[in-house]
């Protein structure tokens, strides 16, 4: 790999960076935080066995940054990061080996959660994937690529787990991948529900984030106040319910598994007082599907990923996306168990805030 000094200096002269550290928890991208005499910015190899055109995710955020801009300054809540062009004018710099790198503005002062530390910041993530989908609202689908293809496409992810299940000499007599196995088979009818809505006209394509899991949000360090919403490079064309489940699956897990009902009713009150302006009555009824399926989908690809010898994900053992596997089967056990509680709770939210 070359030198990261050589690839920061091409955004940056060398003379005013004074460190290069790693940034963050994500399992896709290689993320640095270069530290300079005047403040710092973000430098990332963007994965291209994840997102093989690179460049159309760099363009993508490109068309964000534009359509952000074009926004009237004063209703904007959220800092949202800006490509950095090299000294030469470039979005991107492409190292000897074939890699693309870019860098992103640094938000200063702000940190990334890993934990939920009480209900008020989940009440302020669904305010900031409320506040992100409503300036994204007017963004039409289509201006953006799609960098993705098959991402969050649930009946294709099942399609590839019994063609690997198939093709795969790994035992499954283990508990553990027994335990997947029999959880696939039986809950895989989940996987067609939004996509079907979705052929059906019933669910349109909207501009999303593509991944907001919680430490995707920045807080204020001193305040705790949200902040910003980053890690843009799965900004496409996509379902709004995708980015709700996989918010709601971030965010209301308990560490022994279990859907915690209460974090799930702060987080919808601040994304649905958000965006009650724009939200459909289609809209509403595919939720609870969506908090259903996107931890069923996410669980499926971790064991898929799994079966493959961990191909996608990062791990650190051999058995750890298995591991993930399970811990999102159970909190698809448990959302399903509360299937009624659930549903309940978004037909009070949306009498309190009505399409």
């Amino acid at each position: 790999m070359p030198s990261l000094l050589d690839i920061a200096a091409q955004f940056q002269a060398s003379a005013q960076i004074v460190g290069i550290s790693p940034l963050g928890e994500g399992l896709i991208n290689d993320t640095y935080l270069v530290t300079t005499s005047t403040g710092g910015f973000v430098l990332q190899r963007i994965n291209p066995v994840v997102f093989p055109e690179p460049q159309l995710v760099i363009r993508n955020m490109a068309v964000l940054n534009r359509h952000i801009a074009e926004t009237e300054q004063n209703t904007l809540k959220l800092q949202i990061p800006n490509i950095i062009q090299t000294q030469s004018g470039e979005d991107c710099v492409s190292d000897q080996t074939g890699d693309i790198w870019r860098a992103i503005t640094y938000i200063p002062n702000t940190i990334s959660l890993e934990t939920l530390e009480n209900q008020e910041q989940a009440r302020q993530t669904g305010f900031a994937l409320g506040h992100f989908h409503r300036l994204l609202n007017s963004l039409d689908p289509e201006d953006l690529y799609d960098t993705l293809p098959g991402f969050h496409i649930a009946p294709e992810y099942l399609s590839r787990f019994h063609q690997v299940l198939s093709q795969t000499t790994t035992p499954h007599d283990a508990n553990d991948s027994r335990f997947c196995l029999d959880f696939i088979d039986q809950y895989e009818a989940l996987t067609i529900l939004l996509e079907k809505a979705k052929q059906q006209g019933v669910l349109k394509l909207q501009a999303i984030h593509g991944d907001p899991k919680f430490n995707n949000f920045l807080f204020d360090k001193d305040t705790r106040e949200i902040a910003s919403l980053i890690d843009l490079d799965t900004v496409k064309p996509g379902l709004l319910h995708y980015d709700i489940g996989d918010c709601v699956r971030s965010l209301c897990q308990s560490p022994i598994g279990q859907f915690n009902l209460e974090i799930c009713d702060a987080l919808l009150t601040g994304y649905l007082e958000e965006t009650r302006s724009f939200l459909t009555e289609d809209d509403y009824a595919y939720l609870y599907p969506a908090i259903q399926l996107i931890p069923f989908e996410l669980g499926l690809r971790f064991f898929t990923d799994f079966l493959e010898g961990n191909r996608y994900f990062k791990v650190t053992t051999q058995d750890q996306n298995r591991s993930r596997a399970i811990a999102q089967f159970q909190l698809c056990e448990s959302i399903s168990k509360q299937e009624s509680a659930i549903k309940r709770l978004i037909d009070r939210l949306h009498r309190q805030f009505p399409a």
